[in-house]
């Protein structure tokens, strides 16, 4: 049952316009900063893509629609994915506390 109330707060979660917090440094080649943990992170190219879509201010939908647009990738399955990396990007404290 506790898995399944942290699956529906995670999709509650991804549901919302994710913002990178504005203080996050973030490389073109996926080489991220924070300065407030001193953490630094690395993602692939097709994070790259996602944290610069979030930066242009893109909706989730938005973001699926491209990424599945410019790749060989099955809508949900991607969709899953875009799940995962906005529950890890609010772990390492990467988003605006109000995501």
């Amino acid at each position: 049952m506790l898995l399944l109330r942290y699956f529906v707060i995670q999709c509650k979660t991804i549901e919302k316009v994710m913002k990178i917090k504005h203080q996050i440094a973030v490389s073109d080649t996926g080489f991220l900063f924070n300065p407030s943990t001193g953490e630094s992170f690395t993602v692939n190219p097709v994070g790259a893509e996602i944290i610069n879509l979030l930066r242009q201010g893109f909706t989730r939908e938005q973001i699926i629609d491209e990424i599945t647009g410019n790749y060989a990738v099955e809508r949900n399955s991607f969709e899953k994915d875009l799940h995962e990396f906005a529950g890890i990007m609010k772990m390492y404290q990467l988003l605006d506390k109000d995501e």
